[in-house]
């Protein structure tokens, strides 16, 4: 079985070698999962930020299969109630292209997600709303 291209973009991220994805049954863990997570919690920003809807709606459904693909690893409803209400919400306010309420539905979500750490026993791990964009070789600006 191949690795997805976002795993593999993941894992070059991590330096962990591709063999070992191909090798291992059980695909990656949950720090790798995590870390993709919180990549596209930063591009959900800037593209929400910037008012590029169709990018932010991608974002927040690659984030829906990454809390999936969590879920999986867990079992149980953990992270659905941390951040299910928040995504749902966060989803309605991309659909409607809601700039004014982008940064509280975001900020919100950010606070599902730090529950969840702290549910976890991993409190360590503090997420927040991003203040540098990683990507400077994306134009987070809407294409027309």
């Amino acid at each position: 079985m191949r690795p997805s291209f976002a795993v593999l973009i993941g894992m070059a991220l991590l330096g962990v070698p591709a063999a070992n994805a191909q090798d291992s049954p059980a695909g990656p863990g949950l720090g790798e999962i995590m870390t993709l997570q919180q990549l596209r919690h930063i591009k959900l920003w800037f593209a929400g930020r910037a008012g590029n809807w169709p990018l932010a709606d991608y974002e927040i459904g690659e984030l829906n299969e990454g809390f999936e693909d969590v879920t999986k690893l867990l079992g149980g409803d953990t992270v659905d109630k941390a951040v299910g209400a928040p995504m749902q919400a966060l989803q309605k306010i991309i659909d409607n292209k809601n700039s004014a309420a982008f940064t509280a539905a975001f900020d919100q979500l950010t606070a599902g997600c730090n529950s969840c750490h702290h549910t976890l026993d991993h409190g360590f791990i503090a997420i927040q709303r991003p203040t540098s964009l990683p990507y400077s070789n994306q134009n987070f600006a809407p294409q027309k």
